[in-house]
């Protein structure tokens, strides 16, 4: 078990792959936050070459950056080669973590690289789904804004549980529903 928190911005790359595995992303925060004009810890490792034989914690670093909405260290991880599809080491990939957590810039770029936005996490849910039951039972600011965001770019309205139980949520789901 980790630390109750990161000491700073020290944290070793050793620590950081291990914690990416247990999926501690809230604890993670500080080694994928940037100062102003320097690059983050994790993009600082990915540099220099730290993932190279890592590639599980490569994927999982994605899936983190997605959930803290690191949308540029993202877009770095999937240029370094993470798998769109991969970092599912806590059930969820990035885009269902980015939904999940309200990310829209983070989601609106996993859409723009062609994330397939059916695939399932570990509870049998689309990212659709997945995020019309967390705006639900763990609202987030954004979350509204990303369902929007996920049925413009084609995400099967018919993978939400409607009616919700949130009439915002309803309200929206409700448009799509009734097609064109």
């Amino acid at each position: 078990m980790p630390p109750t928190e990161p000491a700073d911005r020290g944290l070793s790359f050793e620590d950081a792959a291990a914690a990416l595995q247990r999926g501690d992303f809230s604890w993670l925060a500080p080694v994928f936050e940037a100062e102003p004009h320097e690059p983050s810890c994790v993009a600082q490792w990915l540099l220099e070459g730290r993932f190279n034989d890592r590639p599980a914690a490569l994927n999982e670093a994605l899936a983190c950056a997605c959930f803290l909405g690191e949308t540029a260290l993202a877009e770095l991880l999937l240029d370094q080669g993470a798998d769109l599809l991969a970092g599912q080491g806590t059930g969820l990939n990035g885009l269902h973590w980015a939904a999940n957590r309200g990310q829209l810039k983070t989601v609106q770029m996993l859409i723009a690289r062609g994330l397939p936005l059916e695939v399932r996490n570990m509870y049998g849910g689309t990212v659709l789904g997945g995020t019309v039951w967390s705006a639900v039972h763990e609202p987030r600011a954004g979350q509204l804004a990303v369902i929007e965001a996920l049925l413009q770019a084609g995400a099967d309205v018919g993978e939400a549980a409607y009616p919700s139980g949130d009439p915002a949520v309803d309200a929206l789901l409700a448009r799509y529903l009734a097609g064109p």
